[in-house]
């Protein structure tokens, strides 16, 4: 079970989930390419799309630094065959997610990331219509891609939203995952939320340092998908 600061936590949802980028505006944010990220031609090239909000975007690091342009190096230091494209947009919903996803599947598409669903928990959206949300942008990313390997990172709300709605939206990321067989990170900000020397100056957003822990997080599940 991961520990969390209560106190730091719901600071931490205010900012992360409702910030642009501040490195780019926010229209650019959807297309947040690292120089690793362009959909490759060579069909044994195989894509991993990392589709988020502004923790998969890199609020506040450069490109390179975002998780996953770490995981890229990760992937070319065992010398694989994949190619992962950003596709994280700050402040991003699951409704935005929903609407959005259809331009992000013109990219070819083999492994599929999925981390949204914390700026719905941060305006109190209904987890129904989260979960919904949530559901139709994977069956879009299977209809499209029927072969598609996907993992699904868990967040958490912060304690003010109540006991039941935190219960409700936690359980809800394993609900997805198991429903649709998908890899599952059961909190993407596992060993940095909180912690102010792995977070930047606001002392939200997660440092070069911190963004390392993420895509550590994000590796061990995604890893055996390669």
């Amino acid at each position: 079970m991961h520990k969390l600061n209560l106190l730091l936590f719901p600071i931490l949802f205010t900012i992360v989930c409702s910030c642009g980028d501040p490195k780019k505006p926010s229209e650019d944010t959807s297309q947040n390419n690292t120089d690793t990220q362009t959909p490759a031609t060579d069909e044994s090239v195989k894509t991993i799309i990392f589709f988020g909000n502004s923790l998969t975007a890199g609020y506040g690091v450069e490109p390179s630094e975002a998780f996953p342009a770490l995981i890229q190096q990760k992937i070319d230091s065992l010398n694989l065959d994949y190619t992962a494209v950003n596709a994280g947009l700050s402040g991003e919903t699951s409704s935005g997610g929903k609407s959005r996803i259809s331009w992000i599947l013109k990219n070819r598409c083999d492994i599929f990331v999925l981390e949204l669903g914390a700026n719905d928990g941060l305006r109190g959206i209904p987890v129904p219509e989260t979960t919904k949300n949530l559901q139709n942008i994977i069956d879009q990313v299977k209809a499209k891609n029927p072969k598609v390997k996907m993992v699904l990172a868990g967040m958490e709300v912060p304690p003010n939203m109540g006991p039941k709605y935190a219960s409700d939206f936690r359980n809800m990321f394993p609900a997805l995952a198991k429903k649709n067989n998908m890899s599952f990170v059961p909190f993407l900000l596992e060993g940095v939320a909180g912690i102010s020397d792995l977070n930047q100056s606001d002392g939200i957003h997660p440092t070069v340092e911190g963004q390392k822990i993420l895509a550590e997080n994000i590796w061990k599940e995604l890893q055996p998908l390669l």
